[in-house]
């Protein structure tokens, strides 16, 4: 099914400096858009052609995004409204609606599809507020390739078009979901890195202390979904309706694997082709199924990588065994859920583990020469001034080796988005207000606390952390001078703030 003209273009939008402010231009991440890779790999395996236009990476302005586009006269285009991490999909939006309106604006004949995990959250507002003519509502995968399929026909049919979501006649039509896609391997055996511009990826800042190169750095999927449900997450966001297509329960989330032998594959390729050292593994939760995790780590040890891979774990996964072989397959960092210092303020967002075990996993994973980002997540609905003051206090005590500060958002998507919606909480105006860092972001209040009084929280935690004397002991012990230097440059920003409490 060749064409001269390609079939399908997938566009990653840029929002760097809308999103983190002064920190988007030398701290935070540029990273590979995973998901965009991976749709291309699906899309391209059914027989069309696909090219991805990654303006977040190549810093394209919206206008300049859609000419690159434009000028390809694709079929079909897909503005794919994911980021690092689940949160990164809803405060994305803000780059996504300027690139689809951009390219509107310049093509009105050009059609559009927004797919991603906001937009499966919210597929019928998607559709009213944005210039686009098809959301998916799933995951997408199907959706691109029946909607390509369709646009084929001399009369397409859009009503076989699994996941999608138009109008018609001047109504809102659904179509039934697709499954998801369950044979990874064989349908979607990685991510497209031919047609993505490998050398503007850039590791965190953390990612690399102690003298390494941020560059070339990767992000890679081993698994799709996560079986708990915290209720401040919305990962599954874009499976639910798939998972209900499979028969799953409403209250089972799905978990799809990549065998380790294909991931390792992948790996082969970054490693060889494109000279990879610095890897992200994007998993919500990679250290979970041990089969799984030590498959991966064996054969990586085979191969004797001089790697940094850096992994999300939570405090009650990491079990007796993982560390060694994980230390010794190259992951040098594990991210830690922690959340919170209070077991009450845990419980009410179903994470259900005590506050001793932080401890413990701390200590074992310290033991094991691996480094840990500890997250910690401020303004929870149970969060009272005190227990935030207490979840600082906890963060200052573990002193990982690097922290992330989050206010809690209630992410389209996500339990804590529709307990808001029920409660009457206020939220952000715009998409760009769920953002961490951006100067509009507003999380949600507590019971007991302001969502300004959060924030200026979060900010003051910030600083507390990264200047507090046996956090730079630490680093300048571990990581030496130069870093410390970064640390410092890193702290002098400030970030502006619309709604902090002053």
């Amino acid at each position: 099914m060749t064409r001269d003209a390609v079939d399908l273009v997938l566009v990653n939008p840029a929002n760097r400096k809308r999103i983190y402010q002064g920190l988007g231009t030398t701290l935070t991440a540029v990273e590979n858009p995973v998901w965009a890779g991976l749709i291309a790999t699906f899309v391209r395996r059914k027989g069309f052609s696909v090219l991805i236009v990654d303006a977040e990476a190549e810093n394209l302005a919206p206008e300049e995004a859609a000419a690159r586009v434009a000028a390809l006269n694709p079929r079909l285009v897909a503005v794919v409204v994911y980021g690092h991490q689940p949160s990164a999909s809803t405060q994305n939006m803000t780059g996504a609606s300027a690139v689809t309106t951009a390219l509107k604006t310049l093509s009105p004949q050009t059609l559009v599809l927004m797919v991603g995990g906001h937009v499966a959250a919210l597929p019928a507002r998607t559709l009213a507020e944005e210039r686009c003519d098809f959301v998916a509502r799933d995951e997408g995968l199907h959706t691109c390739v029946d909607l390509l399929s369709a646009l084929g026909s001399a009369a397409p049919a859009l009503a076989g078009v699994r996941g999608l979501v138009y109008r018609s006649d001047g109504r809102v039509v659904s179509n039934p979901a697709a499954p998801l896609v369950m044979r990874l391997d064989e349908e979607m055996p990685g991510i497209a890195w031919d047609l993505l511009p490998m050398s503007q990826y850039r590791a965190h800042n953390w990612h690399s202390f102690g003298h390494l190169q941020r560059q070339p750095y990767a992000a890679v999927y081993t698994t799709l979904g996560c079986p708990y449900h915290c209720s401040f997450c919305c990962i599954q966001a874009p499976f639910k309706s798939g998972e209900r297509m499979l028969g799953l329960k409403e209250s089972t989330n799905s978990y799809r694997f990549w065998s380790p032998t294909r991931v390792v594959e992948e790996i082969d390729l970054l490693v060889q082709k494109y000279g990879v050292r610095n890897i992200k593994f994007a998993d919500e939760m990679f250290v979970l199924n041990q089969r799984h995790v030590l498959g991966i780590c064996d054969l990586l040890i085979e191969r004797g990588y001089d790697l940094n891979i850096w992994a999300y774990a939570r405090v009650d996964t990491v079990k007796e065994g993982m560390l060694d072989k994980l230390k010794r397959a190259g992951f040098n960092w594990l991210a830690l859920g922690i959340e919170a210092a209070n077991e009450r303020v845990l419980t009410d967002v179903d994470k259900r583990y005590r506050v001793d075990e932080v401890y413990d996993t701390v200590r074992r994973i310290k033991a094991a020469g691996i480094n840990i980002i500890g997250n910690y997540i401020f303004g929870l609905p149970e969060d009272t001034a005190e227990t935030m003051q207490d979840t600082l206090d906890l963060a200052i005590e573990l002193n990982c080796e690097f922290a992330n500060f989050y206010s809690a958002m209630a992410y389209p998507g996500s339990a804590l988005y529709d307990q808001a919606l029920r409660a009457g909480w206020p939220l952000p105006e715009r998409w760009s207000g769920y953002s961490q860092h951006a100067v509009d972001t507003l999380p949600l209040p507590t019971k007991h606390v302001s969502a300004g009084d959060v924030l200026r929280f979060r900010d003051h935690a910030f600083q507390q952390y990264f200047t507090h004397p046996a956090y730079l002991q630490m680093i300048r012990e571990k990581f030496g001078a130069d870093t410390i230097a970064h640390i410092s440059e890193m702290t002098s920003h400030r970030i502006a703030r619309a709604h902090a409490t002053a």
